[in-house]
């Protein structure tokens, strides 16, 4: 089993949305970088755990758990050109973005940034780097295990 960190702004999808979304399953649509689209595409397995992490909003941070739901598929806003997501370079035949659906497990305090910040433990946590920007990221072991403690 693999552990993501995976960014959403709580405007466009949050953890609320998530758990009230039928099966509690939402696409996790338009991502359009390529190292993000890779992790998806790659690396993801059903049932790998994921940090539901609220970004771009007053107090980004971690505010939930959830789960890969599915393996990686083409992502149709890429096609769709009423789509912010839009990419007129991608066919249909070789789609270039991918998306999986991703299952809310529960809700948790928000752990925001400037707390993880604090904590040793997770001071090699890839979203904790200078310049990290990326929407998906994967997280250890070890990384996983002292968020789920702090989590509860």
């Amino acid at each position: 089993m693999a552990y993501w960190l995976m960014k959403s702004e709580p405007d466009e999808v949050s953890i609320d949305d998530a758990l009230a979304a039928p099966k509690q399953t939402v696409p996790w649509f338009g991502v359009r970088n390529y190292q993000a689209r890779n992790f998806m595409r790659d690396g993801m397995q059903v049932g790998d755990g994921v940090l539901f992490y609220h970004s771009s909003c007053p107090e980004p941070g971690i505010a939930g758990l959830a789960e890969v739901a599915s393996t990686a598929y083409p992502d149709d806003t890429q096609f769709d050109p009423a789509s912010h997501y839009y990419d007129a370079k991608s066919k249909r035949e070789e789609p270039r973005w991918v998306m999986v659906d991703v299952k809310a497990v529960r809700k948790t305090r928000l752990l925001s940034l400037a707390e993880l910040r604090t904590i040793p433990e997770l001071e090699d946590m890839v979203v904790l780097q200078k310049g990290s920007r990326l929407s998906i990221t994967p997280v250890t072991a070890g990384q996983w295990k002292t968020l789920q403690k702090l989590l509860k």
